[in-house]
């Protein structure tokens, strides 16, 4: 019995097939010159964290805005927050808060950003509860 034959993948004379390029990679989350172009070259950024939510001020776009500052609009119709639009949009967190600081500057959007408890209530709060319970 004799083993079975190997076959190429692509023949000899046939170069393997190239990734698309930056037309045909959607939204451009694996080229890193398309995320050079989208984020531009200062690469100035917000103080943004993941759980900040932005809303946008008017869904509809400038006829100024690139196309991931539209998308990014058309999302923001309702609150999202920053990991959420970098899920949709596909783009590293990196290029989602360049993105927003030029559309924050633009006043397009809005960031409403969370709410951070205390670490310890106020003591003139715990000895007004405290006298409050003594008093029952």
């Amino acid at each position: 019995m004799t083993p079975p034959q190997r076959q190429r993948r692509f023949p000899r004379n046939v170069p393997p097939p190239q990734p698309a390029g930056p037309a045909g990679n959607k939204g451009g989350g694996g080229n890193p010159e398309r995320l050079y172009v989208v984020a531009g070259p200062d690469g100035e950024r917000a103080d943004i964290d993941l759980v900040t939510l932005i809303v946008a001020g008017s869904p509809d776009p400038p006829p100024s805005a690139t196309p991931e500052q539209a998308a990014l609009l058309r999302l923001c119709a309702a609150p999202l927050s920053v990991a959420e639009l970098s899920a949709y949009l596909n783009l590293p967190f990196s290029v989602v808060t360049v993105l927003l600081t030029e559309m924050l500057a633009a006043e397009l959007v809005q960031a409403r950003f969370p709410v951070v408890r205390k670490a310890l209530p106020d003591r003139s709060l715990l000895e007004a509860v405290m006298h409050g319970l003594q008093r029952l």
